[in-house]
């Protein structure tokens, strides 16, 4: 789930780099290692270091590809299989449609405070924005939170995000919507460079138990 609270937003940019030139196809591969799993403000990894991996292929807009990552200590391996469309046009609005779904081929799911059974799932991102800043909507619509109230997760879960930059600096506020329990984190991160970087982030509403400024760092490069 790594791509859901960072990479809508770049993706739908890099998709509107590609719309604008439709001969143009590419594949892309990386390699990456971060202190821990965070995902939409939780520490999945619980402290562990994760490493991951993305092969992906972009033509005109459209992309697909495959995300996988050791870091989730509850759920264990992941691979998340993802494909859509995104366009950015001269004005600098750009939106992103996309498909994700989560796989967990050496767990059964994991659970958020107790109640919240991930499990293998299906999300529909919408993403819009102007320049630097884009909103992200995120829907389940198959698995654990997709409408199967067996599992212990509610139907009406949805996720929501805000997101900027400045410069090497960027900052996301994100919103689990879950039937009344809606916890919101602030991550703040800033780019060393196009490799190395720092995030910090913190539940700032409906805090989860326990919950400390949680620092992360990140070291990704492509492999060519």
């Amino acid at each position: 789930m790594k791509k859901l609270t960072q990479l809508a937003a770049a993706v739908a940019l890099t998709a509107g780099a590609v719309a604008a030139t439709p001969a143009m196809a590419e594949v892309s591969a990386s390699v990456g290692v971060a202190s821990t799993y965070l995902w939409r403000g939780y520490d999945l990894g619980s402290g562990t270091p994760a490493i991951s991996g993305d092969l992906s292929y972009s033509a005109a807009g459209f992309y697909t590809g495959i995300w996988g990552s050791s870091g989730d200590t509850s759920a264990g391996t992941e691979f998340d299989l993802y494909a859509g469309y995104g366009m950015e046009f001269e004005s600098g609005f750009f939106f992103d449609l996309s498909v994700w779904n989560y796989v967990y081929p050496t767990g059964a799911g994991y659970t958020i405070d107790g109640e919240t059974d991930i499990g293998d799932l299906t999300d529909v991102i919408l993403s819009v924005g102007f320049g630097p800043v884009a909103f992200s909507y995120y829907q389940p619509v198959a698995g654990a939170c997709g409408g199967e109230p067996s599992t212990g997760c509610s139907n009406s879960y949805n996720y929501y995000s805000v997101s900027g930059e400045l410069g090497s600096f960027s900052a996301t506020l994100g919103m689990h919507d879950d039937d009344g329990d809606d916890p919101m984190h602030l991550d703040v991160s800033y780019a060393y460079n196009d490799n190395l970087s720092f995030t910090f982030s913190q539940f700032v509403s409906d805090e989860p138990e326990g919950d400390d400024l949680k620092f992360v760092v990140s070291y990704s490069m492509p492999i060519e």
